[in-house]
């Protein structure tokens, strides 16, 4: 019997409340991992890319300048670098993000501290 059967109705539900709460306290943490990681694993890659993958991957929505703020922030750090890349047949620019070594060192140390 799967543990969630042992449970009542009102258990589940208690349950779910208390995890969107832990949820929503620690997701901008687990924002930082989870976009170190995508751009560690498809790196370079494009804001409008890592977006995408970051909602498939989590479930979780973010805003343009959210990300992007996140991603200017990572950047200052010197866990990313950003490189300016024309796009073939428009010749708009747009911006590709890549982890740095100490960005990778980073998401590693981090990744060390944590179960999986």
């Amino acid at each position: 019997m799967s543990t969630e059967k042992k449970l009542g109705s009102a258990e589940r539900e208690w349950i779910e409340e208390l995890a969107g709460s832990w949820i929503e306290v620690y997701k901008k943490s687990a924002t930082t991992l989870v976009l170190l990681r995508i751009i560690s694993q498809r790196g370079p890659i494009p804001a409008q890319e890592i977006h995408k993958v970051f909602e498939a991957e989590t479930g979780w929505s973010i805003t343009e300048r959210g990300l992007y703020r996140t991603l200017k922030r990572l950047a200052s750090l010197s866990l990313l670098t950003i490189t300016p890349v024309s796009v073939p047949g428009t010749g708009a620019r747009r911006k590709d993000f890549t982890v740095t070594p100490a960005g990778a060192l980073y998401l590693e140390r981090i990744s060390e501290s944590l179960i999986t």
